[in-house]
């Protein structure tokens, strides 16, 4: 391959600007990627590896930071009735649309960007070819349930500093913050130290949570946003899109998180990253890219 262009842009999107990036050539005449953030409310730093795949096997791989979040436009002074899913299909639609693509495309959606993806997907869009589910819950009761007893599993006086700050209400607490990386550096990230790109994420999150707060709530197991009641589990079945979900063996997304999408949606196909937690695109970075662009080429 040879160099790898990029372009940056900002789609006009209702009032505001969400800034996206196309790695490669759009007429490369392979199935284009669009790369959707977790959070809700991260930025596409972390997930930004995956522009690789474009070296790997010519394809073109687009990521956008979602509105509110990265370089889009930033809305502090929004509440929760204003962050929904619908919003954020619209979003991703009018991305499409702009970029030209909504006849062709394949989506990889990362934890909550999963949760967008296979909300996108039970809409059956006619020109969604391939959908890959990145450690996402189907569920976020099992989500909770699932964080809480790996919490369990932490060290006794880490999970007392947590509950002692959040029946304080304290959760800015330099000490509660601490006790939470625990968790996060055990289920969410285990390279040590956090590589660039994912401390970026995180460092530009703790500036302004608007999204995550709203929507998710102080940390990842302590979901009390207005995604604490959401589910797909019983729409999965919808899917018409070849699927291909991925996990980590530590990851907070565990498999009883991840089962519904393997169980039904019709024809899913799981790998599961034996050295990962959340984040095999950065934990077993090139296993994940070759898994991924070996998917997609099957469906080109």
């Amino acid at each position: 391959m040879g160099e790898v262009t990029t372009n940056e842009a900002y789609l006009p999107f209702r009032d505001y600007r969400t800034w996206y990036r196309i790695t490669g050539s759009l007429d490369s005449g392979k199935l284009p990627l669009v790369v959707a953030h977790g959070g809700p409310g991260c930025t596409h730093d972390y997930v930004d590896s995956f522009k690789d795949i474009a070296a790997l096997d010519g394809r073109p791989v687009i990521h956008y930071d979602q509105l509110g979040n990265g370089n889009s436009t930033r809305l502090p002074e929004k509440g929760p009735d204003f962050w929904t899913v619908g919003l954020f299909l619209e979003e991703l639609d009018a991305l499409l649309s702009h970029l030209g693509i909504r006849d062709r495309y394949a989506f990889l959606g990362q934890s909550w960007g999963g949760m967008l993806g296979a909300e996108h997907a039970v809409r059956r869009p006619e020109g969604l070819k391939a959908l890959v589910i990145a450690n996402s819950p189907a569920n976020m009761h099992t989500w909770v349930s699932e964080a809480n007893r790996l919490r369990q599993e932490l060290p006794k006086e880490v999970q007392d500093t947590l509950l002692k700050h959040e029946l304080a209400g304290s959760l800015t607490d330099p000490e509660y913050i601490a006790a939470s990386r625990v968790f996060y550096d055990r289920h969410v990230c285990r390279v040590v130290p956090w590589p660039p790109e994912v401390t970026r994420t995180f460092a530009i999150m703790d500036e302004d949570n608007t999204v995550y707060r709203n929507m998710n709530g102080p940390t990842e197991f302590h979901v009390i946003g207005t995604m604490k009641d959401w589910t797909i589990e019983n729409r999965l079945d919808r899917i018409e899109a070849p699927t291909l979900l991925i996990s980590g063996k530590y990851d907070e997304a565990t498999p009883l998180v991840v089962r519904p999408y393997l169980e039904r949606v019709p024809g899913c196909e799981w790998v599961l990253f034996e050295n990962s937690s959340h984040m095999p695109h950065v934990e077993e970075k090139q296993l994940c890219l070759a898994t991924v662009s070996g998917f997609l080429s099957r469906h080109d």
